[in-house]
């Protein structure tokens, strides 16, 4: 069960193109090449901030609360991501547990 939730958070962060966000760190480069086998790589048209945030609200209401709680610290953020994750403070659109 556990494996399927990590397997379902590594699909749709890589489907919205987080992995660019946390493979610009300098360790991490080399591992640069492989994303070019993903095969939608090529439809990230959106900022990094707004893939973020629709990526966080995708996984669901715990990685909504943790946007909401990391939009408050905009001293750790670029202000673009601070910006973009302060929508998920009212702009969060419905969803129905199951």
């Amino acid at each position: 069960m556990r494996f399927l939730r990590l397997l379902k958070i590594l699909v749709i962060a890589l489907r919205f193109g987080l992995d660019d966000i946390l493979l610009s760190h300098a360790r991490l480069k080399i591992l640069r090449p492989f994303t070019l086998l993903i095969p939608f790589r090529g439809r990230l048209k959106l900022p990094r901030a707004v893939r973020l945030r629709l990526a966080l609200e995708k996984l669901g209401p715990i990685f909504i609360k943790f946007g909401q709680m990391l939009s408050t610290r905009r001293d750790l953020l670029a202000q673009d991501f601070a910006d973009e994750l302060a929508k998920l403070q009212d702009q969060v659109p419905l969803f129905h547990l199951i």
